[in-house]
């Protein structure tokens, strides 16, 4: 789920916050209707029918965000990826169709913004991830027009599609931002879909600079992954440019300006490149609500919800679990890790509830399909905690396949859809005994 950003001057110690309209009392609060909250519902239900939980979110759409990257390849419509968010809530939760502004674990509530009054038993925090526009100046204003994009909000995904299809040739910028993300091979996977679109165009990769920028010092976080890629970007004669942070837009003049970082992540100097199109993956957080509240990390600027990187558990708060993109989880931020991650959060929970041992843990499993044109993807697979390839098929991983473009377009849509938030195992799990190892 993306919410949006509080500007920097709405953001106080001293919160105005709204009167209490109503006091609600549940067993079970879950913060965030996306892919974490809802399968970890199902998933609890599954368990136990009679347990009486809550889920709190705002929106009535529901997405399937890893569509919106195809979105911006022109595979999907936009509407591919929604559904109505009363079709994926389970029939036997209270929906409390609202926003949460205040956490408050030492009473077990939380306060929304129509001044519910939500007491709890038992919480989980996963709202998502927030997406932090106003950290590169002149982006919010610039984007939607004069060929300025993102694949991470469903506005302007569809907006991507255009101008790669239109595209006459000139700068195509595709950025990284110097932050955590959600998907960490987003970035990449729309840069390859252009260049093959603007290959099967006459002339127009020729007249074409494709441009990649990332404040880090290589493609991708696995060092195997990593030299695949720097393959693929060789091969197509991309301009990789490390250690640039994406700093303005300044849609005037058309002109990207970036900070220069040195290995320690210091600015040492700023430069600009012009764009006829620019790609931009935006700076991205927790939710301010978790920011400013005792569940985040002390002294962090990214205010991840604190918790055991294998329990899930809270640590401080021990009726609290937290899990998905808001969480302080030490692995790349994808559905995938999720899935793996809500069946922990469920166990664990019910563990905590019957007074016993919470003996479930996740092993920071994460997969990132890395789309690297329209016939061919990486299934990246791997332990985010130690970097270690993995893989859910008997196949090699690194290396690009035809099979894995199919799954990603056709499978994992369904998967989610009808697997996944319903709280259904994993696949990999039927065919761990052919599973191929390193």
């Amino acid at each position: 789920m993306v919410t949006s950003t509080i500007q920097p001057a709405e953001i106080s110690d001293k919160v105005t916050l709204p009167t209490v309209t109503k006091t609600l009392n549940y067993q079970i609060v879950i913060i965030g209707a996306g892919a974490a909250g809802i399968t970890t519902a199902s998933l609890l239900f599954n368990q136990n029918h009679s347990l009486d939980i809550a889920i709190i979110d705002p929106s009535d759409k529901h997405y399937y965000q890893p569509g919106w990257t195809l979105t911006g390849g022109g595979v999907f419509q936009i509407q591919d990826t929604v559904r109505n968010q009363r079709d994926v809530i389970p029939q036997d939760a209270t929906w409390i169709k609202d926003k949460v502004i205040h956490l408050d674990p030492e009473h077990n509530q939380v306060l929304t913004q129509a001044g519910f009054q939500v007491r709890y038993d038992y919480l989980i925090v996963c709202p998502g991830i927030q997406i932090d526009w106003h950290l590169i100046s002149g982006l919010k204003e610039a984007l939607g027009k004069e060929g300025v994009t993102t694949n991470y909000s469903p506005r302007y995904a569809p907006y991507t599609w255009e101008l790669i299809r239109n595209f006459k040739g000139g700068n195509a910028l595709f950025t990284f931002p110097n932050t955590p993300i959600k998907c960490g091979g987003a970035p990449q996977k729309v840069m390859y879909m252009a260049d093959d679109t603007f290959r099967l165009k006459w002339g127009v990769r020729q007249r074409t600079n494709v441009m990649f920028f990332s404040p880090g010092n290589r493609m991708f976080s696995v060092p195997e992954y990593s030299h695949l890629l720097e393959n693929v970007v060789k091969e197509r004669e991309i301009n990789v440019q490390f250690r640039h942070n994406l700093k303005a837009i300044i849609a005037e003049t058309k002109t990207a300006l970036f900070d220069i970082l040195d290995n320690n992540g210091n600015v040492i100097d700023q430069v600009s490149y012009p764009y006829d199109m620019i790609h931009v993956a935006p700076p991205q957080s927790a939710p301010d609500f978790i920011k400013h509240s005792p569940l985040a990390i002390p002294n962090n600027s990214y205010g991840w919800v604190d918790v055991d990187a294998y329990t899930l558990q809270h640590k401080r708060y021990p009726n609290v679990f937290s899990l998905g993109d808001a969480s302080s989880l030490p692995t790349s931020k994808t559905a995938a890790a999720i899935r793996k991650q809500a069946p922990v959060v469920a166990k664990n929970l019910l563990a905590l509830m019957a007074s016993k041992p919470l003996i479930s843990q996740y092993d920071g499993y994460t997969c990132c399909p890395l789309i690297t044109g329209y016939d061919r993807t990486i299934m990246a697979e791997f332990n985010g905690y130690n970097t270690t390839v993995l893989s859910s098929f008997p196949l090699n991983p690194v290396k690009e396949r035809a099979i894995m473009w199919t799954m990603k377009v056709t499978a994992l849509p369904w998967i989610y859809w009808n697997r996944m938030l319903t709280g259904d195992r994993f696949e990999g799990e039927y065919i761990k005994f052919m599973q191929w190892k390193k």
